[in-house]
């Protein structure tokens, strides 16, 4: 696919650049290639995952193993390895939409399957040499082997470059003797392989080595028990012991030192990931609920019919729309980033490595952004189904358990929250991103008269593009003046970062949205696009409101006297409609649609 290098933009300039509608890759945008990828997946989920999902909530580890084979026999393991390695070399779309369309069926299987391919292949995948590549990946990509990522310890968790574990060089260097102790490891029960991280001597940051696996020959590698977890029960899940493991020297992943950089990297990737890998799940959740509500009555009516029950219909469907439109948005990008590189003359993991690193901010919107939707997707889908969603016997009560963790693995939301602004600062400080123009630019609209003019608001979605544009003067308004106040000791203003984070995540959410409903209200007509007009206008109305509280809880933090006078009256100014939608109206409109299609439809 030809790409344009002129309208992709760096990661994190869409808060000062503007994006057209044209320039966003959307679901409606899958190849041929890529609608037959995603009805494979689909037709797999449907046979090999869905109807056992008993015997995953009961911990049959060994059934979880069985499908990943069944998933490695289709080729889905090798989504997004090079065919060089027996992969299907596909681009980061379809990697994104394999991911997605796999991982509704269980969180267990989600688990294996994300801990496998992202985490437990890619960091070989991306910064292996060629004997490591030649000798490791193919078996990873064909479910010979399957692999395992161990970073975290019982006091290194969030703060990942603490582990305690050891790497000792040998007294011949041919091989490093690992001792220490990792917990939460996904797929250790059955993997043949880990990344494991280590610390040699006192080095400053830890190093990653590829460690092989074999039961029958432990090489001094003990595992401990199946974890009990809230969900994802079949996911095996246990602490690794190293006692003298020894490592062949050439095992080393990388340079010396070089482990947390793997590490942090090999995150961003899972990160955008973990969003795909709960889209699907929303879309079911929301069916399952609609189908309930549209057969279950109360008082001779179905219960779809009543307003309380359309409300959560309505943001069901809405926030799954969202997060598909931003995840896909962001992979593009991606992939052309990818592709950019590679033909300026870039390798396949330096191109791959760069092309991630360079969205990062995007990656950790959507990791928290897409997780709390799922999460309070699965919690609306209980009620909606009363005491029988409460209830083993009813699908929404493993949905809720499982939803529970992504907002801890990848990164906790609260970290990511942080990352994403942090970065954008740094960012700007390199001069990657300009923040400092437009943030100075927002300052004299501050100082100077606003303008009274009524604005022409008839094209469609214009209103909801303007506000758009003023929810990012708001975050410029707080995070330049953040920035000014505090300087580099801005990242010690935790509360204050995670408040200015909530106005970016819900900017870029928004705005995914609004360009897709627009680009496809172009091609295909307003009429086609009823729902998704609502949708995205109660988003922005919903993200409106977050910003407002958002906005003044960090103003009033760290502003005094006029200069906070004049920011709270800016935000004022940024916050208010022209025209204020009517979000009763247009929460009955999706409802509607999704109650007459029994489903979710978008």
């Amino acid at each position: 696919m030809e790409t344009k290098q002129k309208d992709i933009i760096r990661g994190g300039q869409f808060l000062v650049k503007e994006t057209l509608c044209d320039d966003i890759f959307t679901p409606e945008d899958f190849s041929e290639e890529q609608k037959m990828m995603k009805e494979a997946v689909i037709e797999f989920n449907d046979r090999e995952i869905i109807p056992h999902k008993a015997r995953f909530e009961a911990k049959d580890y060994a059934l979880t193993e069985e499908v990943m084979r069944k998933a490695a026999e289709l080729g889905f393991l090798g989504v997004s390895v090079p065919e060089e390695y027996g992969g299907l070399g596909m681009g980061f779309v379809s990697t994104m939409l394999t991911c997605d369309y796999i991982s509704s069926g269980t969180g267990s299987f989600s688990t294996a399957f994300g801990a496998h391919t992202g985490i437990g292949t890619m960091p070989i995948t991306l910064y292996g040499t060629e004997e490591q590549k030649q000798k490791y990946v193919p078996k990873l990509a064909t479910g010979e082997w399957f692999g395992a990522y161990a970073l975290t310890e019982p006091g290194a968790g969030s703060d990942a470059n603490s582990g305690k574990t050891t790497a000792k060089l040998s007294d011949d260097g041919k091989s490093y003797v690992i001792n220490g102790q990792k917990m939460w490891i996904s797929n250790a029960g059955f993997c043949s392989l880990m990344i494991v991280f280590a610390r040699i001597e006192d080095d400053k940051n830890i190093t990653g080595f590829i460690v092989e696996f074999d039961k029958n020959s432990p090489n001094g590698i003990t595992l401990g028990e199946e974890e009990h977890k809230l969900g994802i029960r079949a996911s095996s899940t246990r602490q690794v012991f190293f006692n003298d493991t020894v490592v062949p020297a050439e095992n080393m992943l990388a340079g010396r030192g070089e482990g947390f950089k793997i590490a942090m990297n090999a995150l961003n990737i899972g990160r955008i990931k973990l969003a795909a890998a709960c889209l699907d799940s929303e879309r079911r959740i929301t069916t399952t609920a609609v189908k309930y509500a549209n057969e279950r009555k109360q008082f001779k009516t179905p219960i779809s019919d009543f307003g309380a029950i359309k409300v959560k219909l309505a943001e069901m469907a809405t926030n799954a729309y969202v997060g598909e439109s931003a995840s896909y948005r962001a992979a593009k990008n991606i992939e052309d980033r990818i592709a950019m590189r590679q033909a300026s003359g870039n390798t396949h993991q330096e191109a791959e490595l760069k092309g991630v690193e360079e969205y990062a901010i995007e990656c950790s919107i959507l990791k928290v952004a897409v997780s709390e939707d799922v999460q309070h997707c699965a919690d609306e889908g209980i009620q909606i189904f009363g005491g029988m969603g409460f209830s083993e016997d009813t699908p929404m009560e493993a949905a809720w358990r499982d939803a529970r963790i992504a907002r801890i693995y990848e990164g906790t939301n609260e970290i990511n929250r942080m990352l994403c602004v942090g970065m954008l600062v740094k960012k700007a400080m390199k001069g990657h991103v300009d923040l400092l123009g437009p943030a100075m630019k927002v300052q004299e609209d501050l100082m100077g008269i606003p303008s009274f003019d009524t604005p022409d608001y008839s094209a469609l979605l214009s209103e909801e593009k303007a506000m758009v544009a003023k929810l990012k003067k708001v975050f410029l308004m707080v995070a330049g003046a953040a920035v000014q106040k505090f300087g580099p000791a801005l990242e010690e203003h935790q509360q204050l970062l995670m408040a200015a984070s909530d106005i970016l995540i819900e900017i870029y959410m928004a705005e995914s949205a609004i360009l897709r409903t627009e680009k496809n209200a172009k091609r295909f007509g307003e009429d086609s696009q009823k729902e998704q007009i609502a949708m995205s206008k109660l988003y922005l109305y919903q993200a409106v409101d977050i910003v407002e509280k958002k906005g003044k809880e960090s103003i009033i933090s760290f502003a005094e006297g006029d200069e906070q006078r004049m920011m709270l009256m800016g935000l004022k100014r940024f916050t208010k409609y022209v025209n204020y939608p009517d979000i009763v109206d247009l929460r009955n409109e999706i409802a509607e649609k999704v109650k007459s299609e029994n489903k979710y439809c978008f």
